[in-house]
């Protein structure tokens, strides 16, 4: 009998013929995430993935409750196909953990066909044996312990646990997007939803020293430090954004400084996400949650990328992030008293609905290209990493 985990894969069992890909990327994923732990063993097949340990069990159902592409994972047991042998493991194991139950239900699958025994008589049989060698009792609505029994191929497997997985689709397999990474919030939620859903993340944060200050960046770094659990390995772009900034706030009307601001850091996006090799641009932007988050802002500041611009809190509302964010615990460190540099120089009365013609006419009036091409020229670029943890 060998020490098993049992992955399944959830919408991964809808791919077709891509399936063997995705389940491919998946296993080579959990292997990197484990690959500390002495002893592992990963072995993909079609309908799951098997992962053989010997010890650590709790730094290793950790680990994988953080990995995409993990519908739900059993922690459980490899018999053989020997029946009298299975019966014998099971009912030894049952008896090792009946103190702490009364009842107990039977499930079992038969997905080997082949075997000589149906699902109706296992579980009458195993059920006999346990009522028969422990104090537990049959409850088949509410049972304190359920005994699930799988029979496949080439082995049978018996669990009692199965745990949730973060679901979606491995690492990897949806490319790779430009995270535009303010420190607040919204952001870091965002990035962590696109990991979920396999998309590879770079991140890119403006600065506007000496408007913001340099516990900024830290917290940027540490938000990406705790990203990490989903992508072992983060790329960030700082970009000086102060002469744009100032730029803008010399030749334009307060009111559309932010939607000038934010399509100039489209625009900076656009060139890095190509230079990189990224599919799009991604944000933590909601409909309506300030001003620059109108359909009629948002359509402004679209037009001057033809790259993909990805939103995927879109229609959460900030309860919705704050309670994301809490549980992927970024949230302490994304309400430190630092702002960033569109917090930081919010007008009073900033257009909801800005104007196309009247956002251009602005930009006529300083060599915004001249300032974008020096800050891509002058960006730096971070390394973080699941090792720095």
């Amino acid at each position: 009998m060998k020490n098993v985990i049992i992955v399944r894969y959830g919408e991964l069992s809808t791919k077709g013929k891509n399936k063997k890909d995705f389940i491919r990327l998946l296993a080579k994923n959990i292997t990197a995430s484990l690959k500390g732990i002495e002893d592992i063993v990963v072995r993909p097949s079609f309908d799951h993935t098997y992962i053989y340990y010997q010890d650590h069990l709790d730094e290793i159902i950790d680990i994988l409750k953080d990995i995409s592409g993990i519908h739900s994972f059993s922690l459980g047991y490899e018999l053989s196909l020997d029946y009298e042998e299975i019966k014998q493991e099971i009912t030894k194991k049952v008896l090792e953990i009946s103190p702490h139950y009364s009842t107990f239900k039977i499930f079992v699958k038969r997905a080997n066909k082949a075997f000589p025994y149906n699902s109706d008589f296992i579980t009458r049989d195993l059920a006999s044996l346990i009522l028969k060698n422990s104090p537990l009792k049959v409850d088949v609505h509410q049972p304190s312990l359920e005994i699930k029994i799988e029979i496949r191929m080439e082995n049978s497997y018996l669990y009692f646990q199965t745990i949730k997985g973060a679901g979606g689709y491995p690492l990897g397999v949806g490319g790779k997007v430009l995270m535009m990474l303010s420190g607040g919030i919204d952001s870091p939620v965002a990035a962590y939803l696109l990991m979920k859903r396999g998309v590879n993340i770079e991140a890119i944060h403006f600065a506007s020293p000496p408007y913001t200050n340099s516990g900024v960046i830290l917290k940027i770094k540490d938000l990406l430090t705790i990203l990490t659990k989903y992508q072992p390995r983060i790329k960030l772009h700082i970009v000086r954004f102060t002469e744009l900034q100032d730029a803008i706030y010399s030749h334009a009307d307060e009111s559309y400084v932010i939607t000038l601001m934010r399509r100039m850091m489209f625009r900076l996006a656009s060139k890095i996400a190509k230079k990189t090799h990224a599919l799009g641009i991604a944000s933590g932007e909601s409909i309506g949650q300030v001003a620059s988050q109108t359909l009629d802002s948002l359509g402004v500041i679209n037009e001057v990328t033809n790259l993909p611009i990805i939103r995927p809190l879109i229609t959460y509302d900030k309860e919705e992030i704050i309670k994301l964010s809490k549980r992927i615990q970024t949230y302490d460190i994304s309400i430190r008293p630092y702002e960033d540099c569109c917090t930081i120089f919010t007008p009073k009365n900033p257009k909801t609905k800005p104007s196309i013609d009247k956002t251009k006419y602005y930009e006529t009036l300083f060599n915004y290209q001249e300032l974008i091409d020096k800050a891509i020229l002058e960006e730096e670029i971070i390394y973080l990493s699941r090792e720095e943890d």
